[in-house]
């Protein structure tokens, strides 16, 4: 199959939308990611998935440390900064957490020490152990075929 045929595919899973961050000589680096997700409750352990050609790469291979904001809703306009979309430059202040810098306001925030890496394809997969979590109440930001969209119903759906 072409390249476009399975990025469409994978565009069918809605995920959440994140912003990666991490600090390097007290400068501050992110980048928008969906590919993110937990990957173990003892140890707590996440995994995000950086391609080869990010600049981001790098900074979190050099830090080895890094930290995960759950975006909500109201945040897609960061969302499209970290991504590139927005190019005009804005004075952007982060609070902290377990001494990584993250975004105010994100539903979820996770901080993370890189434990391991793997070269998979084009990307490289980053093993975070979770060393802090702050929560905030609020709806998601989510990505699903390409576009933005948010939570349409609280509804719980249940098996029936």
């Amino acid at each position: 199959m072409d390249n476009r045929t399975f990025r469409n595919a994978m565009g069918k899973f809605a995920t959440g939308v994140t912003v990666i961050t991490t600090e390097i000589h007290g400068q501050v680096h992110g980048m928008t990611a969906n590919a993110f997700m937990s990957v173990s409750l003892d140890p707590k352990l996440v995994v995000i998935s950086i391609g080869e050609k990010a600049q981001m790469l790098d900074k979190i291979k050099n830090s080895k440390k890094f930290a995960v904001n759950i975006l909500a809703e109201n945040q897609q306009e960061l969302s499209m900064t970290f991504a590139g979309q927005i190019k005009e430059k804005r004075e952007r202040s982060f609070e902290n957490l377990g001494g990584l810098p993250v975004l105010e306001g994100a539903v979820a925030q996770v901080a993370c020490k890189v434990v391991n890496e793997h070269v998979e394809g084009d990307h490289t997969l980053f093993i975070g152990k979770v060393i802090d979590i702050h929560l905030e109440e609020g709806e998601p930001l989510l990505f699903f075929n390409g576009q933005y969209r948010s939570l349409l119903s609280k509804e719980i759906l249940s098996n029936k």
